[in-house]
C-alpha cells in the first residue's frame, strides 16, 4: 500500500495577471519502504512536489493522500496533527531551537503534541542514538558542528515513529564528509528503521543511494528511473544534464 500518493497536483503562483505554474499534473506513488529522490533543474518544482506532499502547503488542484489520507478533507488543526505524527521532516538548515539542547530540540515534537517530558526525552535519547549522537544529548547547536546538527534533525525527524520522512536538500548545508555521514544515516532509515523516504536533492551522491529517481522540469515529471545497486553518481549526473537542456 502507498504511504503517500499525489493525483493531477498542480500549483499555480501568482494572479491572473502574472501566473507561475510551478507544478502541472503530477502524479506519484511512493511505497513503503521505499526511498525516492527527486531531481531537476532550478525551479522545475522539486520543492513544491515536496511542500505539497507534507502538507505545509496547499495544491491549486489535485489530491494527496497519507496512508489513505485525504490531506483536502483536513482543517489545518488536523493538518498540523498528522505532520507531527506521521511525517518527519529534514530541512538544509537543520531548524533547530537555539536555546534547547540537542535532546529537547529531538524532544519538541513530541511535547508538543502532548507526549509527557520524561517520556519524550527517553524517545529523544533513543532517537539520538541512532544517529550515533548520544554523547552530544546535552548539547546546544551552537557547540555542534553543521553535520552534528543535521544528525539532530533527522533524530527530530525519527523520534515519532513518523510513515513518511522528507527531506529538502538535507546536505545543502554541509561539507563533504558531513553530507557523506548524513546520505549514510538517510539510508539506514530505510534499511533499519523501514521508513519511507522521499528526499529533493541536487546531489548525485545523495540520488545514487535512491532506489527511485523523480526526474522533475517546467513542473512536469520528465524521467523517472529505478536503479538501487545499479547506477552511481556520474551516471545520475549525466541523466541530469540531459533533462535540464532537453
Amino acid at each position: 500500500m502507498p504511504v503517500v500518493r499525489a493525483e493531477a497536483l498542480t500549483k499555480v503562483y501568482g494572479d491572473a495577471k502574472r501566473q507561475i505554474h510551478a507544478l502541472k499534473q503530477v502524479s506519484i506513488s511512493i511505497e513503503a519502504g521505499e526511498f525516492v529522490a527527486i531531481m531537476g533543474p532550478s525551479g522545475s518544482g522539486k520543492s513544491t512536489l515536496l511542500y505539497l506532499l507534507g502538507g505545509l502547503e496547499q495544491p491549486t488542484s489535485g489530491q494527496v493522500w497519507i496512508n489513505r489520507t485525504d490531506l483536502s478533507t483536513m482543517n489545518d488543526d488536523q493538518l498540523s496533527q498528522l505532520r507531527r505524527q506521521q511525517i518527519g521532516f529534514v530541512f538544509q538548515f537543520f531548524n533547530l531551537i537555539p536555546v534547547l539542547t540537542a535532546q529537547e530540540n529531538v524532544a519538541m515534537p513530541m511535547i508538543l503534541d502532548g507526549t509527557p517530558r520524561p517520556e519524550a526525552l527517553r524517545q529523544a535519547d533513543l532517537a539520538l542514538e541512532k544517529v550515533g549522537l548520544s554523547a552530544r544529548a546535552p548539547h546546544r547547536p551552537a557547540e555542534l558542528s553543521g553535520g552534528e546538527q543535521q544528525r539532530v534533525a533527522v533524530a527530530r525527524a525519527l523520534a515519532t515513529n513518523p510513515a513518511l520522512i522528507l527531506g529538502d536538500e538535507p546536505t545543502g548545508n554541509l561539507d563533504s564528509h558531513s553530507g557523506d555521514e548524513v546520505v549514510s544515516i538517510l539510508r539506514n532509515v530505510v534499511d533499519q528503521w523501514g521508513r519511507t523516504l522521499v528526499v529533493v536533492t541536487h546531489d548525485p551522491q545523495i540520488a545514487a543511494h535512491a532506489d527511485r529517481i523523480i526526474f522533475l522540469k517546467d513542473g512536469q515529471i520528465v524521467d523517472e528511473n529505478r536503479l538501487k545497486g545499479q547506477t552511481n553518481a556520474d551516471r545520475i549526473r549525466e541523466q541530469l544534464s540531459r533533462v535540464a537542456v532537453s
